[in-house]
């Protein structure tokens, strides 16, 4: 009896043989003997796929492992990964009845040999050792009929191989967000598997959506990726650890534009992979790469579109060596398959970074840039997103400058995190400057901003808290609608939640708003901020108000009781307080640090509204700049408030207001009971006024006019000497 036995196994639609041994492979492969295939004549195993950790079968440091079937005997392992891609040698014929690939195992047995499922990834290709075996079957590929490269990798031998690199291949290039990680899926998933280089290929610029192109189509060299000639190795191509950009990008042109009715257009237009032997790709391969640059011969390049939804938008070219196998027809598909994933995903990869761009242009435009720098009241703020993926919300903050050098605080929070709440956000910012300028009391604005909140929509929810800081008075006014409320740290180090009526949100309809009038000492600081800085899933919102409160008290400890901390680093340990899960919404924080201003440096008087006002107002000013030690500015100021004064008695018909502030400038207020605001313009030669305003420009670091609801006020200041 022949010392090798064969173990059969019934098809999927026969019936076991009684005395049959259980099949031992649910594959129903062909099982090795207990001695190297190699020594048994016409054995039908198939070559081994190496794993990492096995030794080298045939080695005599090692023996078969295997498994005792039914009678006892000792079965040997194939060895075979579920990965494997080798074919059953045609040399020999399967024996009558063996088991065909689709077999279910026996259920009335336990499988004892389910083979182990391939991990989810690229496979790998065969090592040396199947191209040792292949070689010892007659050194030439079954398929292709080509001979077999000494020392170089495998292809991918069957339909499945091809298949599972493809699935593998495109979730690789799927989980690309933005272009260049989608370029790099694409060169890391071919690069060593499928081809040895790669070279990626964009329009530029790339289309965005519907857009039409203008002007040629140009493609310009977005990514190269090779295997470096170090890592080859005579067991096979081994991964790079870090693919890098190889020098075929230094070899190849950068940019090289598509000619109109050329051997690239022509293929380009035909959108389907093809070799670089083929007729239209001979032509094609030189003026994309141009002429400096070899091409490999025969059928070891293949030239894939990429076409997106509506047009090409690029082309991606694989390379393989000559000692590797040359590309097969159904590499071809393969190459297909991948341009088609990737151009998708390129187009999906431009609209998205177009979207994300007009949310964040919408987000920071509604936002201040640059906050202004008023007189008695240092400003500093912040601004978080809730997330890097979704950049836009209903968070806002604002600083506004007044007459009679206030300043207007501003904090809100609309309802949402999407494009639509920072549209409303813009509106509602848009209304708040507007009533901020009317000089309107903080009551008055939130009821406005409730007002146009209920014109918007019936859901347009928001909270708002608006404050006015008074440096001459050193006092600040609050209403509130709905916020959180302020925190108020001290300069001795004491950190205080102000207590102001809490309102309803804006939007609610039919509320009065309530205001409260607080002191606001030299040297304290203010903090405003939204709910997102507060409150989490963690935490509930007195709970962050606590933990701020503390927070700002351990800060001001740092500095000592005698210098506040300062603003930009106080809004970022504000931040710090953040924890892993605290960052469930926007954050907007403004921060003011009240200087104030001395009654020292106030001079204020009433002038009545007659001729001899202009002369009067001269006097006081002369006397107050010799007080402060500012003799040098007489003349300039003299000039410029008789011109100011002027035209306010002209029209005035209640006592005109002149105030002078010293901070680090000299500013002049004069305030009148007439609405209309002046308008500069250029008297001609025969006019005998109108040149008091041109005056004011030319002499004046900067002026303005600010209408009140009791009239106006103009303004000038000019530089200390």
């Amino acid at each position: 009896m022949d010392s090798t036995r064969v173990t059969e196994h019934p098809t999927s639609h026969e019936r076991r043989q009684s005395g049959a041994p259980a099949p031992a492979d649910p594959r129903g492969a062909l099982l090795r003997t207990s001695e190297p295939p190699s020594q048994v004549p016409g054995s039908g195993a198939l070559p081994a796929q190496a794993r990492t950790g096995d030794a080298p079968r045939g080695s005599g440091a090692s023996k078969p492992r295997g498994k005792r079937g039914k009678a006892g005997g000792q079965v040997p392992d194939t060895g075979m990964s579920a990965s494997s891609g080798t074919d059953m040698p045609s040399s020999s014929p399967a024996p009558s009845g063996s088991g065909s690939e689709h077999s279910q195992p026996s259920a009335t047995e336990p499988d004892t040999h389910r083979p182990r499922p391939a991990p989810e990834g690229i496979p790998i290709q065969p090592d040396a050792e199947q191209g040792r075996v292949a070689r010892a079957s007659g050194g030439k590929d079954r398929r292709s009929g080509q001979g077999v490269p000494t020392g170089g990798p495998m292809p991918m031998r069957r339909d499945g191989d091809r298949l599972r690199f493809v699935g593998a291949a495109t979730r690789r290039i799927a989980r690309g967000i933005d272009l260049d990680e989608i370029v790099m899926g694409l060169c890391r998933a071919t690069v060593p598997t499928f081809s040895d280089a790669i070279l990626v290929y964009l329009r530029d610029p790339l289309p965005v959506g519907d857009e039409r192109p203008t002007g040629p189509l140009v493609l310009r060299l977005r990514r190269t990726d090779r295997i470096p000639e170090e890592r080859d190795t005579e067991s096979g191509f081994l991964p790079a650890l870090r693919p890098e950009p190889s020098e075929l990008s230094a070899m190849t042109a950068e940019l090289c534009e598509v000619r109109p009715g050329g051997a690239l257009a022509e293929v380009l237009r035909g959108v389907r992979p093809v070799f670089a032997d083929a007729p239209a790709a001979r032509a094609a391969l030189p003026e994309l790469l141009g002429d400096d640059l070899p091409v490999p011969s025969g059928q070891r390049a293949i030239l894939a579109p990429l076409r997106g939804r509506r047009r090409v938008i690029g082309a991606a070219l694989f390379l393989r060596r000559p000692e590797r196998l040359a590309f097969e027809a159904d590499d071809l598909l393969v190459a297909a398959q991948l341009a088609t994933h990737s151009a998708l995903g390129i187009d999906k990869a431009v609209l998205y970074g177009r979207e994300a761009y007009i949310a964040d242009e919408l987000q920071r435009t509604m936002l201040p840039e640059t906050l202004p720098r008023p007189t008695g009241v240092r400003l500093a703020s912040r601004y978080l997103p809730a997330a890097e993926t979704a950049r836009v919300g209903g968070d806002w903050y604002d600083a506004i400058p007044l007459p009679g050098s206030r300043v207007a605080l501003v904090v809100g929070d609309v309802m949402g995190h999407s494009m639509t709440s920072a549209a409303i956000m813009g509106q509602l910012r848009t209304t708040a400057q507007t009533l901020a300028g009317l000089d309107l009391p903080p009551q008055e604005v939130l009821h406005h901003l409730d007002e146009q909140a209920q014109r918007l929509g019936t859901d347009r929810m928001a909270t708002c808290l608006y404050a006015v800081y008074d440096p001459v008075s050193h006092r600040i006014t609050i209403a509130n609608a709905g916020h959180p409320p302020p925190v108020l740290l001290h300069l001795g180090g004491r950190a205080e939640v102000l207590r102001v009526p809490p309102g309803a949100p804006i939007g609610v309809g039919g509320v009065d708003f309530e205001a409260v009038e607080l002191d606001a000492p030299a040297g304290a600081t203010l903090l405003l901020y939204t709910d997102g800085l507060v409150e989490s899933r963690l935490r509930d919102v007195w709970t962050g108000i606590e933990q701020l409160r503390e927070k700002l008290a351990a800060v001001a400890a740092l500095t000592g009781p005698d210098h506040p901390p300062p603003l930009e680093a106080l809004c970022d340990e504000v931040l710090d307080m953040l924890g892993p899960g605290d960052r469930d919404d926007d954050i907007a924080l403004l921060a003011a640090r009240f200087d104030g201003i001395a009654p020292s440096d106030v001079a204020y008087w009433f002038l009545e509204p007659e001729d001899a006002a202009p002369g009067r107002a001269r006097r006081l000013a002369r006397r107050a700049l010799a007080r402060w030690g500012m003799e040098d500015m007489t003349d300039s100021v003299e000039l410029l408030v008789s011109e100011v004064v002027t035209n306010a008695v002209r029209y005035a018909s209640r006592p005109v207001t002149l105030r002078l502030l010293r901070t680090d400038v000299l500013r002049c207020e004069v305030g009148d009971d007439v609405p209309q605001l002046p308008r500069l313009r250029q008297a001609r030669a025969t006019d005998e006024g109108g040149r008091g305003l041109f005056l004011v420009n030319r002499l004046a670091r900067r002026w303005g006019a600010t209408r009140l609801s009791t009239g106006k006020v103009v303004w000038f200041e000019l530089n200390r000497n």
